[in-house]
């Protein structure tokens, strides 16, 4: 049998164990240029980001322009929630937030702060920035005598090496809401400079209440940000608008020309006041609403309210009534009119405005319907009005932000028929409805908590 030389498997172990070293230190220091160190238990982005690098830059430019951006990347937001703003460190570029493996990050911008300087394109390009201005029609200026409107702009894209950031711009409506248009990209646009899967926001028109803005450090950069993180984002969730249909409504208005009697105007006039007063009473409880019968049937067919429906009809959730609803209006000044149902079934109410009430509609889910009820009061009868399922959005009306179905034309045809768009004037509230049904009566024993007229 040979000798053994230990001296040699010595050494070839020692150069094995010497090559495995370098073979583990090689990937170690791949995979900390991809991933990062960690400090405090966090991950530590090392090198440059794409991202971050287009952000730093778009940044450098509004800066130069006094632009008042502000940042809503809901994304960005939502790590900023579970790791609250950190204070200016000069020595903190960290990407911990704007690294978030994607490739838009979205800012905006109030439109009555800034003067529109057509300079930005060329600054932009000067900074490797390919650059995109989106516009569209100012639906402010839109109205039934002029369907015109000017071109306003809408959105701005920047893009760096493949990422981007999105400007939208914000503009005053006369509800004291934040307007935002869709983003549409025309045929002769490069349809490819962002893809509308990595957008948060642009992909229809959307409505905000004006957000207190606070400054913060995010990843070192001197940013903006909405005060109430967490409010933002539950509004960015349900922000949808629908701007009202003008264009139909003066083609109804040519065969159905509008009542401008004194009678008319002066009904109109207090139904306005009445939905305002509705509406910061129920703002005031938390308690989310939207346009219900006749007063939705006027804002989706000739965007105003019906000058001979006489009342002003608002829908709810019955997941969101509040037993204090009654107190409210009623220090609000509306006295309750009546009360039939009860919060388990076909829950109504009715306040007393001046010579206008409003009537509040409770609504239940069953399965793949929604429904409302109604009582007649002198006998006590049951009825049941059954609607498809459906979403809110928000709208404009009267001058005022408010909620409307966003299937508006499948809920109006439940209540009015096919026929929704010619005016019926006399209205039977347990015949007229398409989508009225008998629904039992009421057990007299329980007329006293049901039926209940003031």
């Amino acid at each position: 049998m040979p000798r053994i030389n230990k001296t040699a498997i010595l050494a070839l172990l020692i150069a094995t164990s010497s090559v495995f070293l370098l073979f583990q230190l090689y990937y170690y220091r791949q995979y900390m240029s991809k991933h990062g160190t960690r400090s405090n238990g966090k991950a530590v982005q090392v090198g440059v980001n794409a991202q971050s690098q287009v952000v730093k830059t778009f940044l450098g430019l509004v800066t130069k322009y006094n632009l008042p951006v502000f940042l809503i990347d809901t994304t960005t937001l939502s790590h900023l929630l579970q790791e609250s703003p950190q204070p200016r460190d000069p020595q903190d570029s960290l990407c911990r937030s704007f690294c978030t493996h994607r490739d838009v990050t979205t800012f905006a911008l109030l439109a009555k702060l800034w003067k529109y300087d057509a300079s930005l394109a060329q600054t932009a390009a000067e900074r490797g920035l390919e650059f995109l201005e989106v516009r569209g029609k100012d639906p402010r200026l839109v109205g039934l005598d002029d369907l015109s409107g000017t071109e306003i702009p809408l959105h701005f894209l920047f893009r760096l090496n493949g990422n981007a950031v999105h400007l939208l711009v914000f503009y005053e409506r006369s509800g004291n809401y934040l307007w935002h248009g869709a983003l549409r990209l025309k045929p002769n646009m490069d349809r490819k400079f962002v893809s509308f899967r990595k957008l948060d926001f642009g992909r229809q028109a959307g409505a905000y209440d004006r957000p207190e803005l606070v400054p913060a450090s995010v990843d070192g950069l001197d940013v903006r940000i909405p005060k109430n993180i967490s409010r933002f984002l539950n509004e960015h969730a349900q922000a949808r608008f629908l701007e009202c249909r003008y264009k139909d409504a003066r083609a109804f208005y040519q065969l159905y020309p509008d009542d401008t009697s004194p009678e008319a105007m002066d009904f109109r006039l207090k139904a306005k006041s009445l939905l305002h007063l509705a509406a910061r009473t129920l703002g005031e409880l938390g308690v989310p609403f939207w346009l219900s019968s006749g007063t939705c049937l006027g804002w989706f067919r000739q965007c105003n309210v019906i000058p001979y429906s006489k009342d002003v009809d608002l829908g709810i959730w019955i997941k969101d009534y509040r037993p204090d609803i009654i107190p409210a209006f009623q220090k609000s000044g509306l006295p309750l009119k009546h009360k039939f149902g009860k919060v388990e079934d076909s829950l109504e109410l009715s306040f007393q405005g001046l010579d206008v009430k409003v009537d509040i509609f409770f609504f239940y889910e069953e399965d793949d319907i929604v429904w409302n009820g109604g009582t007649q009061a002198k006998s006590g009868k049951k009825f049941k009005y059954v609607f498809p399922k459906f979403a809110l959005c928000w709208t404009e009306l009267v001058e005022l932000k408010v909620r409307v179905p966003c299937e508006t034309l499948d809920y109006v045809e439940a209540n009015y028929g096919p026929n929704w768009n010619t005016p019926v004037k006399t209205w039977d509230w347990k015949t007229s409805p398409s989508n009225v049904k008998e629904n039992g009566v009421w057990p007299v024993r329980e007329w006293d908590e049901v039926i209940q007229v003031y």
